[in-house]
Formats: C-alpha cells, sequence, structure tokens
C-alpha cells in the first residue's frame, strides 16, 4: 500500500498573542461560542500522534465555491454573523443549508456524488482575501480499518479552536509550505518558489446516535491509542483537509473574531474547519467498502 508521508508539528510551540486589530466584518456583540473549543490533554494527543498516520482512502478534489459570512452549523439560519469563511464543494451553502437543500444543489467536487459542504475561514493576504489553488478532501482508515463505516447522512461536526490565544490551544492547526516537511501551528514564512499549504485532520469515532451535538464536537472523538473509545464505537473514515493557496511569505491572517467582532486579522493558530455530509449514500458506502475497508489507496473515481 502506497505511503504518503505528512508533516509532523514540533512538541514546542511559540505562543503569540492573538492580533488585535483588523477590518471589522459584522456586528459586534456576537458569540462565537460554537466554534471555540479546548480539547482534553488525552484527545490534543491522540490528534496529534494521527497526524502522519497513512492509510486506506479515497478522495475528493474540489475547488473554492464562494466565500460569505454564514456558518450552517454553528450559526444556521443567521446568514451574515459568522466571520469570512472559503465555502468548498456544494455551491449552493449558506446559512439555510440543511442535507435537503445539499442533495438538491450541485457541486464543483470531483466525483459529483458528493455534495457535501466544506468550509474554513478565509486565508488573507495583506488584507486581501485569497482563495485556493487546489483543494483534496481525503477520506481514510487510518485504524480499525476494517470496522469504517460510511457517515450517515446528514453528519455535521467542526474541528479546531477558533478562539485559541496561542498555538497549543488549537493542536488542529497545521500550516507548512510546499516541496517542504516541517509544520507549524501558525503560519510559516514560506519561501519564494514554495505555496503555503494546510492540513485538517478530523476525528474518527463516532457516538452512533447523533448527527450533531450542542458544540458540534461531543457526538465525534479522536481515537486514543487508535483504539475508538467505549462512548463513541462507531469506526468512520478520517476526514482530511490539504489546502493550498496561491501565497508565500509574511502577511498572511485568517477571518475570525476578536472580543465578539468579526475581523480579518486572526492567526494561524486559529484555524478549524467544518463538514456536512451530502454524499451519495450508496456511493459513498461503495468507497468505504472497496477503499478504506480492504485497504486501497484510491482515487476520485473510488476505484484502486
Amino acid at each position: 500500500m502506497h505511503v504518503r508521508i505528512r508533516g509532523a508539528i514540533g512538541v514546542a510551540a511559540v505562543a503569540m498573542s492573538l492580533v488585535a486589530a483588523g477590518h471589522v466584518l459584522t456586528q459586534p456583540g456576537v458569540s462565537h461560542a460554537g466554534h471555540s473549543y479546548v480539547y482534553s490533554a488525552e484527545q490534543a494527543r491522540a490528534m496529534v500522534e494521527q497526524q502522519a498516520i497513512p492509510g486506506s482512502e479515497f478522495r475528493a478534489n474540489c475547488g473554492s465555491s464562494h466565500r460569505r459570512q454564514d456558518d450552517p452549523i454553528v450559526f444556521q439560519n443567521q446568514p451574515g454573523v459568522s466571520h469570512m469563511h472559503e465555502f468548498f464543494g456544494n455551491r449552493t451553502t449558506n446559512a439555510q443549508s440543511t442535507l435537503t437543500s445539499l442533495r438538491a444543489g450541485t457541486t464543483n467536487c470531483n466525483p459529483v456524488s458528493d455534495k457535501s459542504a466544506y468550509w474554513v475561514p478565509t486565508l488573507y493576504k495583506n488584507g486581501q482575501a485569497v482563495a485556493p489553488d487546489s483543494v483534496t478532501i481525503y477520506y481514510q482508515g487510518i485504524h480499525d480499518r476494517q470496522k469504517a463505516v460510511a457517515y450517515p447522512q446528514g453528519l455535521r461536526y467542526v474541528v479546531g479552536n477558533s478562539k485559541a490565544t496561542s498555538p497549543d490551544q488549537n493542536p488542529a492547526a497545521r500550516w507548512s509550505c510546499t516541496t517542504q516537511s516541517p509544520s507549524s501551528r501558525d503560519f510559516l514564512n514560506c519561501p519564494a518558489g514554495t505555496k503555503v499549504e494546510t492540513y485538517l485532520d478530523f476525528p474518527t469515532c463516532w457516538n452512533g446516535r447523533d448527527l450533531d451535538s450542542a458544540n458540534h464536537r461531543d457526538h465525534m472523538a479522536f481515537a486514543v491509542g487508535l483504539v475508538c473509545p467505549a462512548s463513541h464505537p462507531v469506526v468512520v473514515p478520517r476526514l482530511e483537509f490539504l489546502i493550498t493557496y496561491p501565497v508565500n511569505g509574511t502577511g498572511l491572517s485568517l477571518g475570525g473574531t476578536l472580543n465578539g467582532t468579526n475581523v480579518t486579522s486572526a492567526p494561524g493558530y486559529t484555524f478549524h474547519g467544518d463538514f456536512m455530509n451530502a454524499w451519495d449514500q450508496a456511493e459513498l458506502e461503495r468507497r468505504v467498502r472497496n477503499c478504506i475497508n480492504a485497504g486501497y489507496i484510491c482515487g476520485t473515481d473510488g476505484n484502486p
């Protein structure tokens, strides 16, 4: 089986204060607690330990579809409330999105059987929004692959900590430069000839019951020691974003929040991501069975 090496973050992270100034995007006083989350030490260790583990997989190649101040998980039915997000895949994703609306919509993903919604905070270079060059969505079997099952229709969850005030508060954030292996929880000054890229890894254990939870995380868990906890016994594929941006150097920031106000100046260690599953269920199940369970590396067609 082909092994793809991923950059791993060093143990030491340099603490940085949250950028205190930025362009205001919307009204102050809005709670963004849904994207704020402090992982337990056990879950943080599991998250970091799994970041470089290869596995069986299939993938979808998606483009940046649109950009808007919506978040249908954290701020459902509240258009314009969120900080700015970059949406991939489903072209119809907005604050009112549901499984029904996504399934009725269209996608820019290859394969077109993936109508899921994916989004992350918008990246800025010197205050100007930057669309990604490419977005690859991996679905991987990194432990107990033969037990992995397809996500249920409508499953949604969030990973990362948008309110982190230092790199150590967000083990999900992982930035690197193309053609180079080191990575960091905050932006790197990528040299000329390279591009900024980011990986984002989602948990692999589901409680088998809930499609969502109050904080959009508790129904999912990371596998400790590559074993799902008894509270979350169902193994699902690891969702991983690989996003490459056509920029390098300095002057990078993210859409985020500061004291309840939406800004464009959040640091790299506030990176986070969201997922709403709207795959064609039969096609998703086929790929999990033929690629992940069987131990193969598959392409966008879902074939080894």
